[in-house]
């Protein structure tokens, strides 16, 4: 099998669900066809992944700090809003924190489903060391169930389930090395499922220079997302939409933690991008849109990109038709008339709303292909026309 075929090519095949998830889940070390905006990452067949390591069901699971005794050999997760009661034996909802013998685990620590090289525009960071490539970790496990999620045959299912890999924190900054990448990224999955590992890894990352990016949904408390701060320099945070009820019935959690938590990271320092998944019919209100650009002008800054991604009819939502191009354009004209001043079409190639344009003069200071960087007119973080400065980490 071609190691570029789509993950939808597997499913072609007729395999049923568990063999999709097996075969699909994990990829060592892939390069991804740079230039394909939407292409998905390798798929190799099983055989293949267990000849290079991976092992379906490796779990081994590691006690959590973020966990607190509730009595009666009972714990509760501290992790996220959630805060699951579990009794023993009981496993919480994300798939991947467990009560065992009365002591809270992970079980993602140090079993990666997947590890990758990327282009930085693909998590997507615009405004980070564009150009470059990142090696990106990820689990199975999420603490969300989001109807049009697109790495559910990961996110969605146990760990159990998917083939993983032997790879401690320091390998993995090893690999990174040696890889020549400049950034470890915490994505494609949730990273909060994978926190305790997240954070070891970003720890070594950061001793070895390298800088720690995390694209996730945000879905988390406080304190834990304090302590990622120390070692965290970009968050790209999906914010799903701007409607409670839409958190609740399409994504399974709540607006409020969301919301909260993308003011710690500005406030943290931490380079923030946002992007929105527009949704026919589901998010796709104008109205709500302004109202959440506005919050975003206000709240987080005018300088924070915001990328509106084109949705595609997959898991949950299969039914429902892609983003018409003219209704993410609104989106971006929403945008812009707010006060951001860097919005962005993602997922539709070759618009000219994936390019960065100076705020100053008007001048495209990055001209981008998908995730190919054709052409940069920025000196040291600022327009090469006019001088002003641009917002994010560019070297």
């Amino acid at each position: 099998m071609s190691k570029t075929k789509l993950s939808i090519g597997l499913n072609r095949r007729g395999l049923s669900r568990r063999e999709f998830v097996t075969a699909g889940a994990a990829s060592v070390c892939a390069t991804v066809l740079s230039g394909v905006a939407g292409c998905a990452p390798d798929r190799s067949e099983p055989q293949e992944q267990a000849a290079r390591g991976a092992q379906v069901g490796l779990v081994r699971p590691v006690p959590s700090p973020w966990f607190q005794q509730a009595g009666n050999r009972t714990v509760q997760c501290q992790l996220c809003p959630r805060k699951c009661t579990l009794a023993e034996g009981e496993r919480a909802p994300c798939r991947v924190r467990e009560n065992r013998g009365g002591v809270g685990h992970t079980l993602t620590y140090g079993n990666p489903a997947l590890l990758q090289e990327d282009p930085v525009e693909r998590k997507p960071f615009y405004h980070v060391l564009p150009g470059s490539r990142v090696l990106s970790v990820t689990t199975a496990g999420c603490n969300l169930s989001c109807h049009f999620c697109e790495a559910w045959h990961i996110a969605l299912v146990k760990p159990e389930e998917v083939h993983n890999y032997d790879m401690p924190p320091e390998k993995i900054v090893a690999h990174a090395l040696a890889s020549g990448v400049r950034a470890v990224s915490y994505a494609i999955g949730e990273p909060v499922a994978f926190y305790e590992y997240m954070t070891s890894i970003a720890v070594l990352a950061k001793e070895a220079g390298l800088l720690n990016l995390v694209h996730t949904a945000a879905y988390i408390r406080p304190e834990p997302l304090k302590e990622l701060c120390r070692t965290l320099d970009a968050a790209n945070v999906d914010l799903k939409s701007f409607d409670p009820a839409f958190y609740q019935n399409v994504v399974g959690g709540e607006l409020a933690p969301v919301l909260e938590n993308l003011k710690l990271l500005r406030g943290e320092g931490v380079h923030l991008e946002i992007t929105n998944i527009v949704i026919p019919t589901l998010n796709d209100d104008l109205g709500l849109i302004r109202e959440m650009c506005r919050w975003i002008v206000d709240e987080l800054g005018p300088e924070t990109p915001l990328h509106f991604a084109r949705f595609y009819p997959l898991f949950r939502l299969s039914t429902l038709p892609q983003t018409p191009v003219s209704v993410l354009e609104q989106a971006r004209e929403a945008g812009l008339r707010s006060g951001l001043k860097h919005v962005y079409i993602a997922k539709v190639i070759g618009h000219e709303g994936e390019n960065t344009f100076c705020p100053g003069c008007g001048q495209k200071v990055i001209k981008r292909i998908g995730f190919i960087v054709a052409e940069m007119n920025l000196k040291n973080g600022t327009c090469s026309n006019c001088g002003t400065a641009i917002s994010g980490l560019w070297q």
